[in-house]
């Protein structure tokens, strides 16, 4: 994947000397450093796992801004500078305002490049007559154009306190060093952000990443109830997460193998990222249990614990969560198994002795290393 920034702009809200500071031009994206800092922090909100989905109420003023600047009826600056200022009052009336900037960007997001090798081949066959270095070019401009997702993200930075050297001079003009501290460090491109969100400029979905905070003396999430006033939805590790403990829950209850169990589930998240990139969290208890009263003690569970009915399932959500089990036996052995493996037992297999103790069986093995 590859991020190409369009526009960018920071707002500076110093909450220490009280003024702020509304950018009224771009950030300069032709230095390196800031464009890839812009892309980096930009990237890492749209592909964090733990991103909570949400999608507009009807009344919601944010979005109909958001569709008058896709429109080109309100520029980006100007739109920036509007959640700015309500950004900027909203945080002021903190019980203890902490300085920040706020990043605003506009972003596209290229396909992965199998998707766009293959529209490419599949132009150049069709112009098999044509000149095959210009179709080539041609098909890959388009490729790339038409499978680039265009985001709008806001996120807040947090000003960190950090110490600093400063070159000073002494009383006989001799050169010394000293140590200050400077408050407005801005979090480096490998560090989380607590606070932001990310709009799909097609479909308006909103992803977002948000903390409560106590404003005018009431406790609420400033991002989806202030800003965008959009709805709060579990994030796909959540869902994930939450289904993985009720199949275990029920597999214990019933005196099932948590861990064949528990591997199934997960197995049956990743192919349903991989298909179709959502999940229905009732329809794994089908899949992970044989019998019918543990699948349906495992939905009416699901039902107590007010899932959604249906769930997106990014694949990089499942790849991390869901991709592989470790299981730790009780003589203190771990193993570690790709979760597709406990539907094959030609590579692991669990069996259950007569004495009620479990033996673990790894199959068709070509070679073992130390890690």
């Amino acid at each position: 994947m590859s991020t190409r920034v369009n526009h960018a702009i920071l707002h500076v809200f110093d909450f220490n000397s009280c003024v702020n500071v509304f950018s009224e031009e771009e950030l300069d994206l032709s230095r390196r450093q800031t464009k890839t800092y812009v892309a980096t922090h930009a990237r890492r909100a749209l592909g964090n796992i733990d991103n909570k989905h949400g999608e507009f109420a009807s009344t919601s003023l944010f979005a109909e801004e958001m569709r008058a600047y896709k429109r080109g009826l309100k520029s980006f600056t100007e739109l920036s500078i509007q959640i700015a200022e309500f950004m900027a009052e909203e945080l002021s009336h903190q019980d203890k305002p902490v300085s920040t900037d706020l990043l605003v960007v506009d972003f596209e997001e290229d396909a992965d490049v199998a998707s766009v090798q293959a529209a490419v081949a599949a132009e150049v066959a069709r112009e098999s007559d044509a000149d095959a270095d210009d179709v080539e070019k041609d098909a890959i401009d388009e490729a790339f154009s038409a499978a680039a997702k265009r985001y709008f993200a806001l996120l807040l930075l947090e000003s960190k306190q950090a110490y600093m050297h400063e070159v000073g001079h002494g009383d006989g003009g001799a050169p010394r060093g000293e140590i200050a501290r400077h408050y407005a460090i801005l979090p480096n491109p490998s560090q989380k952000v607590a606070s932001y969100a990310v709009i799909d400029m097609e479909t308006l979905s909103v992803l977002f990443c948000d903390k409560p905070r106590s404003i005018a003396g009431e406790e609420r999430m400033l991002i989806p109830e202030g800003l965008l006033q959009c709805s709060v939805e579990a994030s796909s590790k959540e869902v994930i997460e939450t289904v993985a403990r009720i199949v275990e829950e029920v597999a214990d209850e019933f005196g099932a193998n948590a861990a064949v169990a528990l591997s199934k589930a997960k197995a049956y998240v990743s192919e349903k990222a991989d298909e179709e990139e959502f999940l229905a969290p009732w329809e794994v208890g089908a899949e992970v249990f044989e019998d019918e009263p543990l699948q349906r003690r495992f939905e009416e569970a699901v039902a107590e614990e007010n899932l959604p009915d249906r769930v997106p399932v990014e694949k990089k959500v499942a790849q991390r969560v869901a991709k592989n089990h470790k299981i730790r036996t009780d003589t203190g052995i771990e193993i570690t198994f790709p979760s597709e493996f406990a539907h094959n037992s030609d590579f692991i297999e669990f069996v259950s002795t007569p004495n009620g103790l479990i033996r673990i069986e790894l199959k068709n093995i070509g070679s073992i290393e130390n890690r």
